[in-house]
């Protein structure tokens, strides 16, 4: 590794192993893939357990709050933290807690009243959001340092891919957590939680002896507080709003109502747990696969690569229909309001199919731009930032969700119809938000033929004033 990390200091990106160092990506994404399977399965676990011990959806939604929460401080300071002692330290630490928090979970007494039970899983739930947001840090930063500035459709690839990985895998965890615990009804808890132990475990080596300590960190002045949360880095923080309302916008329906409405017998599809935990592994392994090839599949074939604010828009308006289409089924179609099992099964199959799909790709465009908006000396902090603001939208979204579904109507398809509803509002804002952003310069095109706008090259300098300009007197790059 010292020979890859002599190279990169030298030219002022310490660790920041540019071109020829791909050794970190990889060494980050297996250790970063590998507590990805634990993340989803975790979140199933818990789920489902909770399920079967009477929880409401409301409970749940509180059960999790500071899991996302910690994720809303924690993306600051690890990215404070990152450039100061590099990536290595904040994936080892990531790594610690989720077997800290997985530990706790193990303590969930069945004998505990409702209050004490929410208290102590929020706790440990706690520990699990700040391990993932630590750890998913160098996922998502070392995709910068290894590509050279002026390989920008490099970069959008090595994004969409190891974010596509990990999507895919974390359905893997899904399904694999909600198996586990439907092995045994007296010991499937358990088990399920020991097999997570055992993949975090698994990752130490690679974070341990495969990374330099230097990579991640910053060659000028770490950013304080103060230049994180009020930075100037105006598309980074158009961008950031926007992602806090697409994020919002699925989980308003997909991580507590969906699972609460499989499993309901009386007003949902009354479906097992391990079937819960498939369909629900189906829907982020679909999602994860296309983030992956949308560079291929999508964005380049439509000449939009790489993409800029107009695709982020279009694709972003492309998710109303979708939940437009499944509120109004949830609402009005005959085959809800009868309990047509088959029925329904094929409304949700065709509608959340549709919504992965297509939101796989808002978040592959997003992912590419945080990396490309990014101040390229503090990337660990500019990624930090903006996944605070995902992390927001995400315990926005849950909360709501737990609320609506939980307390709209007695019918349970009703209150999984608001979500769906709520969801489209948080859609079109996400897409409204983009709009203002200063990268337009490209325009918009929709295939070899189709330029639905044209570009004029105008905000070209603006944007690259605005990513540049000094933060709070710390020179930064991009």
């Amino acid at each position: 590794m010292a020979k890859d990390a002599e190279p990169a200091a030298k030219g002022g990106n310490a660790g920041g192993m540019k071109a020829g160092g791909l050794m970190p990506f990889i060494v980050i994404s297996i250790s970063y893939l590998l507590y990805t399977i634990t993340d989803g399965g975790v979140r199933m676990i818990v789920l489902l357990h909770a399920y079967t011990k009477g929880f409401t959806a409301m409970e749940v939604a509180v059960m999790f709050t500071l899991y996302e929460l910690a994720g809303v401080v924690t993306n600051i300071a690890a990215g404070m933290l990152g450039d100061r002692w590099g990536i290595r330290w904040t994936l080892l630490v990531g790594l610690t807690l989720q077997i800290c928090g997985l530990g706790m979970l193990m303590g969930w007494q069945d004998a505990w009243d409702k209050p004490t039970a929410i208290v102590y899983v929020t706790l440990a739930q706690m520990l699990c959001g700040i391990a993932k947001d630590l750890t998913k840090l160098g996922g998502k930063t070392v995709t910068k340092l290894v590509t050279p500035d002026e390989k920008q459709s490099r970069l959008f690839k090595l994004v969409s891919l190891l974010t596509g990985w990990k999507n895919a895998l974390k359905g893997v965890g899904y399904f694999l957590g909600a198996a586990l615990i439907a092995s045994s009804d007296a010991y499937g808890y358990f088990i399920a939680l020991g097999a997570m132990l055992g993949l975090v475990l698994l990752a130490y080596p690679w974070a341990i002896f495969g990374l330099d300590s230097r990579l991640g960190t910053a060659t000028k002045t770490p950013a304080t507080l103060r230049q994180i949360l009020f930075n100037k880095n105006y598309n980074l923080n158009t961008l950031s709003l926007a992602r806090t309302f697409l994020f919002g916008s699925r989980d308003l329906w997909f991580e507590v109502p969906l699972p609460y409405y499989l499993r309901d017998a009386t007003y949902g599809l009354g479906l097992r747990r391990e079937v819960v935990g498939a369909f629900l592994a189906l829907y982020i392994i679909v999602y994860g696969q296309m983030q992956s090839y949308t560079p291929q599949l999508v964005i380049g074939p439509l000449r939009q690569s790489p993409p800029n604010k107009y695709a982020a828009v279009l694709w972003a308006a492309c998710l109303i229909p979708v939940t437009l289409l499944l509120g109004s089924a949830t609402t009005f179609a005959p085959a809800f309001a009868e309990r047509d099992v088959p029925g329904m099964l094929g409304y949700l199959i065709c509608g959340i199919a549709a919504f992965a799909i297509v939101f796989a790709i808002n978040s592959s465009v997003h992912s590419y731009l945080v990396v490309r908006y990014a101040d390229g000396d503090k990337v660990a902090t500019s990624v930090g930032f903006y996944y605070m603001a995902n992390a927001f939208g995400r315990l926005v979204g849950t909360l709501m969700s737990g609320a609506l579904y939980s307390y709209v109507s007695p019918n349970t398809t009703l209150g999984f119809a608001a979500c769906m509803w709520a969801s489209t509002g948080f859609c079109f804002l996400s897409g409204a938000v983009m709009v203002f952003c200063h990268d337009g310069a490209s325009g918009l095109r929709c295939g070899p033929c189709a330029t639905l706008i044209h570009g004029d090259g105008s905000d070209e300098a603006q944007t690259q004033q605005q990513n540049s300009a000094p933060t709070g007197g710390v020179p930064t790059k991009v």
